[in-house]
């Protein structure tokens, strides 16, 4: 079970943390285009297909077909765990390394959309009070962390849920119904 679980977390991982790099690289080297929150939720979804893949693998090639959903979602929080922390490791190498004035340029390219939409100076104010509260807690590195954990860890969560519900399965045997005695 560990090795699949280590196989199946760190391909999520490779998959969610290279369409991280190549996005924001891509962001970063083109002015008119703006991170997309779309983009990197879909990435985190198609990584975490491998907590299905992983599951389902483990289940036919090891167990004859048969998981219980407390070791199916196991499995899936342990995959979604390591793949998880890569992403969160990733975009703190990069960050640090070769964006660390990513809020500054995120929050321009925010405030002059907002300026070019015609919004007004109250709700611009009011923008530039929250980029300025994201980019304080940017500068800590456990609330960088804990921001980045976040961003990914809830739909980890909802496919492990959905993963070990869809691919639980009793032995053949077992009457998966209630008998009442008459």
């Amino acid at each position: 079970m560990r090795k699949t679980i280590l196989i199946y977390g760190l391909i999520a991982g490779a998959i969610v943390s290279t369409i991280m790099v190549t996005s924001m690289h891509i962001y970063k080297n083109n002015p008119d285009i703006e991170p997309s929150m779309l983009v990197g939720y879909a990435s985190m979804l198609v990584a975490f297909i491998m907590i299905f893949v992983g599951i389902k693998n483990y289940r036919d090639q090891s167990l004859n077909g048969v998981i219980t959903f407390g070791k199916a979602f196991k499995m899936g929080l342990w995959i979604m765990l390591i793949a998880s922390t890569m992403y969160v490791i990733t975009w703190l190498i990069y960050y640090y390394c070769f964006n660390p004035d990513y809020m500054e340029k995120f929050g321009e390219k925010i405030l002059n959309k907002l300026a070019r939409e015609g919004a007004s100076a109250a709700k611009i104010a009011e923008q530039k009070a929250q980029i300025k509260m994201w980019s304080d807690m940017y500068k800590s590195p456990i609330m960088l962390v804990l921001i980045t954990y976040s961003e990914i860890v809830p739909l980890g969560l909802v496919v492990t849920l959905f993963s070990a519900l869809i691919l639980k399965r009793k032995p053949d045997g077992e009457n998966n119904q209630t008998i009442i005695a008459s």
